[in-house]
Formats: C-alpha cells, structure tokens, sequence
C-alpha cells in the first residue's frame, strides 16, 4: 500500500477547495431558470352559462273572502280542498230581515209616488183658479174705469188674484218636494236595502282550491270576518333570488326550465313574469318569479329549481384558469412580445366553464398564461 506523506496531503486538500470555488463561481454565474407557462388569446365573444336557482312554488293567485254583511249564514257550499270556479256560490247569508224592509221601503216609495200624483194634480187646480182669479181681475179692473164698479170690488178680485197665485206656487213647491226629493230618498231607501240583499250572496272572485274555512252553516257572519281562503292552483309561480349578476342578464318573458325536487318527470316550462326592482334583504339577491302551468301534478309548496340561460353582453373573454385573485382582488398575467409577464388587475363579469368575462384591464388579442399563474410575479421573463 502506497504511502503519502503529509506535503502531499495537504496540497490535495488545496487543490479539492480550488476546485469546489471554482464550480461555484460557475453556477453564480448561470442564467436563472425562466418557467414555462402555456398562453391564450384573449378573444371577443359572449358567455353562455346556465345557472341552477332553488325556489318554492306557490299559488299564482291567493286570497281570503270577506263578508259585508251581519246575519246567520244558512248555506255553506264550499269546503277545504274543494275546487270551485269563479263566481261560484260560496256562502248565502240570510235576508228574511231585508227582504221584510225592503217591501217596506218599497211600499213607502209607491206611497211617495202616490202623492206625488196628487201634488200634480194640485197644480192642475191650482191652475184653474189663477186662470180664473186672473180673468175676474182683469174684468173688474176694465169696470172700474168705467166706474161701474166700487174701489172696494177692485180690491176684492186683486186679494183674490194674490191668493191663487200663493196657492199655485206652493202647489208647484210641494210637487217638486215630493216628486224630486221625496221619490229620490225613498228609491235611495229600497236600493241600500236591495244592496245590502246582494251582499248576502258570497261568490267566489276566481277559479282555485279552497285552502281555509271558517265558517259553518248556522254561523254567524260579521263584516270583516274572513269566511274562506281560495289560491289559484290552476297556475302557480316559482319563487327564488337571484345575484346581481345574474339578473341583469335576465328579463321579463324569457323561458326557463323547472325542475321539481322529488319528481323525475320531465322539466316544466315556464316564463320569468316579475323581476323585482328592490334586493332582497339577505343582500345583493332579487326576487324573481317565474309563472308555470300547472298539469295536475303539482302542489303549493314543493321546492324546485329553475335553470336559468345567462347569456352575456359582447365582450372580452379568456379561460378560467387565466384568473387568479388575492385579496378579494382578481388579475391576470399579460405576456408581452418580449416573454415577459405583466400582472393586470381585471374587473370580471359572468363565467361559465369555457370562458369568463373580462369587463375591464385586458384588450381583445392581448396574451394571457393559463398555467402555472402561481409561479409568476410581475416582469418575470418566461418561456412558452
């Protein structure tokens, strides 16, 4: 075995340590690593996506039917889950009571007519008397110039005219009291009657279900008082919020697809009928509505989902995994022809699988990564 002696060792030493410097040096001096992203081209178009919004469905119409009339219901036609068309007979109230006072206003008003009559033929008389009064007036007037009559037959014939004329004015005034105001009030009397009879018919205001029922035949029903409660199950309408993203996008009669939890039937059809102009109170959500008809099958109440087709305004668009966000902030990287990455902050609107939509900070034709965002900053220069 070859021996070294301690020189030699030490200039090995010497010389491992050169050379490890030297490989250093080396590798400083190496150009560093540029990452390899892939890139697209950010294009002009629109996003198509479909969004799922959860709702309930509930009558199109619903309300509750009032009476106006106190008295003792006698007929109750209608019971809960019955359907009934409109102006169907729901509740009949009685009117014994009204139909005794109606004969009576009615008979006062044929007795108002009655003297109505004779106030005309008051005046007829009345007439004749002042025709009369009027002649022998005259008659005595041309007499006394003549003087074949005295002053005092003059003025006999004058206080007899006076008197037919007081008499065929308060004829005409008892006349127009009786056939003007008198006829009036007793017709006014026999028709808030009449009325009053008509309110004791309850109709039903439109077709549906009864859902509620509070009153039985033998009751006693008070203006007021709810008698039934009726929705139109015939038509019901989904309700649920939507963002406000999505609903600008949306507008009234546009179709929407239905989807009812529990069924495997096919999609109901439907059209958005209201869109509402104030948020909801859990934030930036609207309500929306949208009217279906019903086959049979559905009830008030079931939950459903609407899929609603959001198509976006024309505008700039790059994939998804293009964006990346941090601190509730969303950016994308630009790469330049000079391979270097720019960060842009970006407004976005709408995304679907396929795109999302750059409201603002990119042009259409500019360069964007699409892989590897996380290892880049702003200026690196990459390859591609």
């Amino acid at each position: 075995m070859k021996k070294y002696t301690s020189a030699a060792l030490a200039a090995c030493a010497i010389i491992a340590v050169a050379g490890a410097s030297l490989l250093a040096g080396c590798q400083a001096k190496a150009d560093p690593v540029k990452p390899f992203v892939k890139t697209a081209n950010a294009t002009v178009g629109q996003v198509v996506k479909v969004q799922e919004l959860s709702g309930v469905l509930v009558p199109e119409k619903s309300l509750n039917i009032f009476g106006k009339l106190s008295g003792i219901a006698n007929r109750v036609t209608a019971d809960v889950g019955d359907h009934v068309r409109e102006g169907q007979l729901l509740v009949q109230i009685d009117t014994k009571e009204l139909n005794a006072q109606l004969a009576v206003a009615e008979a006062a008003g044929v007795t108002v007519k009655d003297q109505a009559s004779q106030a005309k033929i008051g005046i007829e008389s009345a007439r004749l008397n002042l025709d009369m009064a009027q002649k022998n007036y005259d008659r005595m007037s041309a007499l006394f110039k003549d003087k074949a009559v005295t002053q005092s037959a003059l003025d006999d014939a004058s206080s007899r005219l006076d008197l037919a004329k007081a008499s065929f004015d308060n004829a005409n005034k008892q006349y127009s009291n009786v056939s003007g105001a008198g006829v009036a009030q007793a017709e006014a009397q026999a028709n808030l009657i009449r009325v009053q009879i008509s309110n004791s018919t309850i109709t039903s205001p439109i077709s549906g279900t009864v859902v509620s029922r509070s009153i039985n035949t033998g009751e006693l029903a008070a203006p007021g008082m709810p008698l039934m409660s009726i929705a139109d199950t015939d038509h019901l309408k989904f309700q649920g919020n939507a963002s406000q993203d999505e609903i600008v996008l949306l507008n009234v009669g546009d179709s929407v697809a239905l989807t009812i939890d529990g069924m495997s039937g096919p999609r109901y059809e439907g059209k958005i009928t209201q869109i509402g102009p104030i948020a909801a109170a859990t934030g930036q959500y609207f309500p929306l509505t949208v009217s279906i008809t019903n086959d049979g099958k559905l009830l008030a109440g079931m939950t459903a989902k609407a899929m609603l087709t959001l198509t976006s305004p024309q505008g700039v668009l790059v994939p998804p995994s293009a964006v990346a966000s941090e601190g509730g902030k969303s950016y994308v990287y630009v790469i330049g022809p000079d391979n270097k990455a720019s960060r842009r902050l970006v407004e976005l609107g709408i995304a679907s699988a396929d795109a999302v939509l750059v409201v603002s900070g990119i042009e259409a034709g500019e360069t964007v990564a699409i892989s590897g965002t996380g290892m880049l900053s702003d200026g690196m220069e990459v390859s591609k």
